[in-house]
């Protein structure tokens, strides 16, 4: 079986060995490269990431699965859309634009639409409060939305 790290997602993880104390340590930014390349972070993945770093497949799992950002059953669609759940999102009226966006895109969270273009997650907080309700699409940063602006977002998204 082919491996799933490409010798470019090996280079990226390497470059990071200098600048951590242990190779444990390089487990989370190394997730996060795996996940941007890939979409996900499968099980082949985990396999020759621990082996790589020379530790335990389990260490590299229990990382991967405490954190909710990363996916492992299928790839995450091209964006990823957040949407702020918190007292002050939710107070200005997040859950009904998350409803929305569910209706708009036809899936719930935690999914992603047919064509791979978009996954919908929740997020407890995204850190924008004085921004409420806001919506963290890929990296940019939706603030004091609406419906109209959803749907202005939406346009915006490969």
């Amino acid at each position: 079986m082919q491996d799933v790290l490409t010798p470019e997602i090996r280079g990226q993880i390497e470059a990071f060995y200098p600048k951590y104390p242990t190779r444990e340590a390089v487990i989370l930014p190394a997730l996060h490269i795996i996940q941007e390349a890939l979409g996900y972070v499968p099980p082949k993945a985990v396999e020759e990431l621990a082996q790589m770093l020379g530790l335990p497949p389990a260490k590299v799992q229990d990382t991967l699965s405490f954190y909710g950002f990363f996916a492992q059953d299928e790839p995450l669609g091209r964006t990823r859309i957040w949407v702020c759940r918190s007292l002050s999102c939710s107070a200005r009226g997040g859950e009904e634009l998350l409803e929305y966006l569910c209706q708009r895109l036809g899936i719930q969270p935690g999914q992603t639409t047919p064509d791979g273009r978009i996954t919908l997650e929740v997020a407890e907080c995204i850190g924008a409060c004085d921004y409420a309700p806001a919506i963290l699409a890929g990296r940019v940063l939706w603030k004091n939305m609406t419906k109209e602006k959803i749907d202005q977002m939406l346009e915006t998204l490969p």
